[in-house]
Parts: structure tokens; sequence; C-alpha cells
């Protein structure tokens, strides 16, 4: 029963689509990351202070975030890893490659 569960899912691809979908989900995390952590405070607050409104309190505590963004991308290849480690694993294959 468990052969053919894996079976089935080797046959249309459903672990493929996995993959996809848990990947893109960290990769998504990631990009969002590098985007509000770290280039909008390195774009915004010169601009806001060229502009006098320092008042305004766009950027959480005033700058950038380089440890969000370095955890976002720890946890993008621990988790990229460990799937690549599970695909090998119930594809018994030497090379995880695309088909």
């Amino acid at each position: 029963m468990l052969k053919e569960f894996v079976e089935f899912l080797k046959t249309y691809g459903v672990i493929g689509l996995a993959i996809a979908v848990i990947i893109g989900g960290k990769l998504n995390d990631f990009i969002s990351s590098v985007v509000n952590d770290l280039l909008l405070p390195l774009i915004l607050k010169p601009a806001l202070e060229a502009a006098n409104v320092a008042d305004i309190r766009l950027l959480s505590a005033g700058g950038v975030l380089y440890g969000k963004v370095l955890g976002a991308g720890i946890d993008f290849l621990v988790v990229a890893f460990i799937v690549f480690v599970f695909a090998k694993t119930v594809l018994k294959e030497e090379k995880v490659a695309k088909k």
C-alpha cells in the first residue's frame, strides 16, 4: 500500500508540486524581508531626512533590520535543504533532477 502511494506521488508529480509550493513560499518570505527590512529603510530614511519629516515613523526602530533579513535567508536555506533531502529519500535517486 505504501509503495503504491509513493508510486502515485511520483507518477502524478505531486512531490514536485509540493516542493515548488514549499520553496516558493519560503523564497517569497525571504524576498519580502529583503525589500521591507533592508531596501526600503535604506531608500526611505534618506528621503525622509531630506524632506524634514523625521516625525513620521514609517521605519520600525528607525533603520535597517539586518537580523530579520539574515534570519529569513537562513530559514530559506534550511527549509530548501530539508526538502532536498526529503525528495532524494522519497524518490530514491542518486541525483534529484527535473524529468
